[in-house]
């Protein structure tokens, strides 16, 4: 698999059909600069459609996630300039990318480490987590989907709270208001996400995929609109080879072997 992006973003492979991309610009808490905001760009688009990839981890590693974006690319550029940088498009293959995706948070993830956090599908946070939109403590607001993905995870009032105050939360707070799926011990972080991986790589990718598109899409439709979908994208997953292998494995109490057909 080619790896373009070895300075700012390590790519491994830790398990069968596991990829684990670690942002790396430690020097700067992993501050997202454009350059490494184009690279997990890049990444994205290559390993969601890699047909041998099955679950995306996105770490920062060990101390920090992500300590928001890099200011020194900001301070002193107008409107226009911030406009056309297009981030909505750069950010595209994260947020629509197929394959479950896994964030192992530990230490910061602030302001747009918060919302690269928020684009995963599952986000494990170590006890030194901390989440937080701080950008209105510079004079702007969250601008990669803060105010919107917040409020859907945490609701209204917290959301509110934390984009207006500028304040942190903890791993345990985000996890007892439904931002984080768990907390793990510190040490423990990077097992526990390569853990949750490799159960979901094993599992078959078709309707692993189809689970992850019906819930996102679900989010913003109606009930019976929601219903509809579920209804035809399990209806669907019968004409599977994989739906076959699973029910008759089952049947013949044996470990199924999921192809992804």
């Amino acid at each position: 698999m080619p790896d373009p992006i070895a300075d700012l973003l390590l790519i491994d492979q830790p398990a069968t059909g596991v990829v684990r991309l670690q942002l790396n610009r430690p020097a700067v808490s992993n501050a997202l600069s454009l350059e490494l905001q184009a690279e997990l760009s890049a990444a994205f688009s290559h390993y969601g459609h890699d047909p041998e990839v099955r679950c995306i981890i996105l770490t920062g590693g060990n101390q920090v996630f992500a300590a928001g974006g890099d200011i020194s690319s900001m301070a002193g550029v107008g409107p226009i300039d911030i406009y056309q940088r297009h981030t909505e498009r750069v950010w595209a293959p994260i947020q629509h990318c197929p394959k479950p995706v896994i964030a192992a948070v530990a230490g910061y993830a602030y302001g747009g480490g918060c919302e690269l956090a928020m684009h995963a599908d599952i986000i494990i946070a170590s006890q030194s987590a901390r989440f937080c939109q701080p950008e209105i403590r510079i004079g702007i607001m969250p601008g990669i989907g803060g105010t919107q993905r917040l409020v859907r995870a945490l609701g209204k009032a917290k959301a509110m709270q934390m984009a207006l105050t500028g304040r942190p939360i903890t791993a345990e707070e985000a996890w007892i208001g439904g931002l984080v799926s768990e907390v793990t011990d510190d040490n423990q972080l990077q097992d526990t996400a390569l853990s949750q991986a490799k159960l979901i790589a094993a599992m078959p990718p078709l309707a692993a995929e189809q689970i992850k598109e019906v819930i996102l899409a679900g989010m913003d439709a109606s009930l019976e609109a929601g219903l509809a979908l579920e209804r035809k994208a399990n209806a669907l997953l019968f004409a599977s080879r994989d739906q076959k292998e699973g029910m008759q494995a089952f049947i013949e109490k044996r470990r199924p072997e999921f192809t992804g057909e």
